[in-house]
């Protein structure tokens, strides 16, 4: 079972690095294993890069082990070089408190915590590092790993060798971490940390760490790090926002569109990363994908998944029933939660309701909406391309009321056929 679930891995793309191969099968094997991930609380939400730890920590856990969360309440007050080219700005007490919290509850939608053997385990690592001082630090952690080997490790050579170079504080990450890997063997039997490849050189920090110090042999594991078919780390969207998994930040409909638009060349290996299916079925899956890519089944596949397990299957249905509003389909039945998926993405725009009560041309509206202007509007008009809730309209008389609410509160406006705004009743 153990060597299976290493051979899964592989094959779903999840393996960069193990620090020993055959050691960490056998240990598997014996049994629920305690393993890591960590998480800098840089902000109140994870990003998309970080779900490639927690999708490890879930094929983990579904295979009968147990996750332990470690939220970085000491380290995200310094700042992880690894990956890095500037010093991160260093958060303050409130600020990181708040961001805990907020990744905190995030984690625990995306990992099961209730399991009574498996069940996942949330930590911080301030709880075991604050009480320690200085001097503590340097004598009982400190002495075990030189100079030489720190500065062997890619994550701080390449800093070392850059412009900006690598402060005293930013040196010392590694240390901490490898301290986190000691501390969770010690207190909770974990011998497993995982992360992505760019976490290589201060996982086998805490291995080597853990050696030196007389401690159980500890294993670490690296998946590659989440690039698109360009070589460039996945996470933004075409206008440099970061795709967030807190809805306030990206919406659950942005976050479906994200994975929905990725590149037929991407979809094969996301899908093997991310789904949960077995990867007998998503065979099946990409091989109907390629009987015709027009159709994006492997898309479709591949947002539905991600979107279910971050934001819940409640939200799919909701996300797709606002994707066919903007493919010009019907808005029968149509919520204002589904076109509030909407708001953010496209333009929308405020009317009393007193103005729908009485009436507003067809032409103001298009003006106030998708036209320069009255007169592009009437153009608009008379070459067939205004349409209200997805229907077209020609008659340059036309009045918009209350009446035609597609939803409660809500109407859409579009041009032509991409151009669209949302008009909410206030």
């Amino acid at each position: 079972m153990s060597a299976a679930l290493l051979d899964e891995l592989q094959l779903r793309g999840l393996v960069a690095d193990v620090s020993d191969r055959e050691g960490l099968a056998a240990l598997l094997a014996q049994g629920t294993v305690a393993l890591y991930a960590g998480y800098d609380p840089t902000s109140s939400s994870l990003h998309v890069g970080n779900l490639v730890p927690t999708i490890m920590l879930k094929r983990f856990q579904l295979a009968g082990h147990k996750p332990i969360v470690v939220v970085g309440g000491a380290t995200g007050m310094i700042g992880d070089p690894s990956g890095k080219s500037d010093e991160r700005n260093l958060l303050d007490d409130e600020t990181l408190a708040a961001n805990l919290v907020g990744i905190g509850a995030q984690l625990s939608r995306l990992l099961d915590f209730q399991h009574p053997t498996t069940g996942a385990v949330m930590t911080n690592n301030a709880d075991w590092t604050r009480a320690v001082t200085y001097l503590e630090f340097l004598r009982d952690i400190g002495k075990f790993l030189t100079i030489n080997y720190m500065t062997a490790k890619d994550s701080v050579r390449s800093r070392l060798e850059g412009e900006t170079g690598i402060s005293y504080t930013e040196f010392s990450y590694m240390l901490l971490q490898a301290f986190d890997f000691v501390h969770l063997a010690k207190t909770h039997a974990c011998r497993l940390q995982v992360g992505g490849s760019d976490q290589w050189g201060n996982i086998t920090a805490g291995c080597e760490l853990s050696r030196k110090m007389g401690g159980a042999q500890l294993y670490g594991l690296t998946a590659p790090l989440l690039l698109d078919s360009t070589g460039q780390k996945m996470g933004k969207t075409s206008t440099g926002e970061r795709v967030w998994l807190d809805p306030q930040r990206t919406s659950p409909y942005a976050f479906y569109q994200y994975w929905f638009n990725r590149a037929d060349d991407e979809v094969p290996r996301l899908l093997k990363l991310f789904s949960l299916r077995p990867l007998a079925e998503l065979d099946a899956v990409l091989a109907e994908h390629d009987q015709d890519r027009g159709k994006r089944v492997g898309q479709r596949e591949l947002a539905r998944a991600l979107t279910g397990w971050v934001h819940g299957d409640a939200a799919i249905a909701s996300v797709e029933a606002a994707s066919r509003v903007m493919f010009g389909g019907s808005l029968e039945g149509v919520t204002d939660d589904v076109l509030q998926q909407l708001a953010g993405t496209v333009p929308t725009v405020d009317i009393p309701r007193s103005e729908l009560d009485a009436g507003i041309p067809l032409i103001d509206l298009l003006a106030r909406t998708v036209c320069k202007s009255k007169g592009d509007a009437r153009r608009l008009i008379q070459q067939g391309g205004a349409n209200v809730n997805n229907l077209k309209v020609t008659d340059l008389e036309h009045k918009v009321t209350t009446s035609h609410l597609a939803t409660s509160t809500m109407l859409v406006v579009r041009s032509g056929k991409k151009d669209y705004c949302l008009v909410r009743v206030t």
